[in-house]
């Protein structure tokens, strides 16, 4: 409760670095956004890394039931 976080895998599947763009979002029971998070992340050709991502953004951490995260990060560049 104190700290609370995802941890989420992105892959690069292209031949280059790139930078991603990672979407989450902190939902309650209900379903309504706690918290809604935008986070970049440099990615290695071909490889993959996994980001920590805290619930930033409201004060009712204990109210956070689940998270969802975009099934597909932008590639920034």
């Amino acid at each position: 409760m104190a700290d609370p976080y995802a941890t989420v895998e992105v892959r690069n599947p292209n031949g280059r670095v790139g930078v991603f763009t990672v979407k989450t979002r902190f939902k309650n029971e209900q379903g309504y956004t706690m918290a809604d998070t935008g986070n970049q992340v440099q990615i290695p050709a071909n490889d993959k890394t996994t980001l920590r991502i805290p619930a930033i953004g409201t004060g009712r951490v204990d109210e956070i039931a689940h998270c969802d995260v975009d099934p597909r990060a932008v590639a920034d560049w």
